[in-house]
């Protein structure tokens, strides 16, 4: 009899061995499924939390992640999941735990919270959890978040065996997120290049398509972000009276946020009377406005002129902007000198004006800095001492042949290393009648 009940007892563990062992083919071809699937990190990691709590029988279990970029190797639940018998409250791990496990890299057994010298801060009504059992989730020895389960039911305690299939969960699982979550994050990088798409249309769609014409005189403006979008501007605009209003500015910073602010400007500008106001009073209004509009630590510099085409005079304002040039037709070079403050530096302050007339042969050239600090492997800048040489050696080709070629040099001088800023011109050239 007792050799018969020896027999059956053996033969109950190895169906019960046996059992245990199906079941961890089971959720481990569940989660190999999931690896070659098209299901979201979401739903990768809810799929492995709900087989968890089914095949270990816990009151709940989550999965934890180590945020990327992150300055504290901080934890973040991504998913949590519970058994929908027991009354749901959220259990939380407690930084105790997940510094432990950032530490010790292995799995944790917990048997009785409330009596474990290691973390008796966590004993709460609010943190009800009365054992614990959690691995690391370890992707090429580089540890990447925790899966954790909570609380057998029953009231029994975590055993070898639990915590056996538990890290065998967590070996087929560290990889399955990973990828999910890199796929993720290739899509949102795939999204983003394709909003920077449309971004950078919709702001070269802002800037002038082309110049007006204007009789005895070739104007042309060209901007080449330094990224998908920039925050350089420029304007053409032929007014009611025949006069041609003009500007170039440089927003600080480069990508999205000086896109931002670069059409903000534009909108600024372009809702002012121009016909009816002066170059230092739209400045003034210009700068009042982002003085008011924009972080403390947001300018831009601005060059704006009005041309009169009748007495080829222009008057002008600057705000901080690189000084323009004007090279005569017999070669002489003169510097736009007179100048204020950046816009948004301060909010009281009086733009000034100053007039200067072009005579036939002669040409303006407005630019921004990203053409003067280009600079070449070596870390030498392109320089402005080199721009009226340029301008004199092509006096007849047209202002936009005269503005790609400036590019070109700045280009050539460059080199192999990137552009690093914003690359904006404007020329004026006097042709005559």
């Amino acid at each position: 009899m007792a050799d018969e009940n020896g027999k059956m007892n053996k033969l109950e563990a190895e169906n019960e061995r046996l059992k245990n062992a199906v079941e961890e083919l089971s959720i481990i071809n569940d989660i190999s499924t999931a690896i070659n699937s098209t299901l979201s990190l979401e739903k990768i990691i809810e799929l492995i939390v709900q087989k968890c709590i089914k095949h270990m029988k816990v009151e709940q279990g989550t999965v934890t992640l180590l945020e990327n970029g992150g300055q504290d190797n901080q934890f973040k639940t991504i998913m949590r999941g519970a058994d929908q018998s027991s009354g749901y409250m959220p259990f939380h791990l407690d930084t105790q735990i997940t510094g432990w496990m950032l530490k010790n890299k292995k799995p944790l057994i917990i048997d009785d919270l409330d009596n474990d010298d290691r973390f008796r801060t966590l004993e709460s009504e609010e943190n009800p959890i009365k054992t614990l059992l959690s691995v690391p989730l370890i992707l090429k020895g580089r540890i990447i978040g925790s899966l954790n389960v909570f609380n057998k039911r029953g009231g029994s305690i975590f055993s070898e065996t639990d915590k056996r299939l538990l890290c065998i969960i967590s070996t087929q699982s560290a990889q399955v997120i990973e990828n999910a979550r890199l796929y993720e994050e290739e899509q949102s990088l795939m999204r983003m290049q394709e909003e920077m798409k449309i971004a950078y249309n919709i702001q070269m769609g802002l800037l002038p398509k082309g110049a007006p014409m204007i009789e005895g005189y070739d104007v042309a403006g060209k901007s080449l972000p330094a990224k998908s979008v920039g925050g350089d501007y420029f304007d053409l605009i032929r007014l009611g009276d025949g006069r041609l209003f003009f500007c170039l500015g440089d927003i600080s910073g480069k990508g999205m946020p000086a896109a931002l602010l670069m059409s903000n400007m534009l909108a600024t500008l372009r809702g002012q009377n121009l016909d009816l106001t002066t170059p230092g009073s739209i400045m003034n209004h210009s700068n009042e406005h982002m003085f008011r509009n924009t972080d403390p630590e947001r300018f831009s510099t601005l060059f704006l002129g009005v041309l009169d085409p009748d007495s080829s005079e222009i008057i002008y304002s600057n705000a901080g902007h690189n000084l323009p040039f004007i090279v005569r037709g017999s070669g002489a070079v003169e510097r736009l000198e007179t100048g204020n403050l950046v816009l948004g530096a301060i909010e009281e302050v009086t733009y000034t004006e100053d007039s200067v007339k072009l005579d036939t042969g002669d040409t303006l050239l407005v630019f921004s800095d990203g053409i003067s600090e280009a600079i070449n492997p070596d870390e030498e800048e392109f320089g402005e001492d080199v721009l009226p040489g340029i301008v004199t050696a092509n006096s007849s080709i047209s202002a936009m042949s005269l503005i790609d070629t400036i590019i070109d040099e700045t280009v050539r001088h460059a080199g192999k290393a990137p552009q690093r800023d914003d690359m904006t011109m404007v020329v004026i050239r006097c042709i005559g009648s």
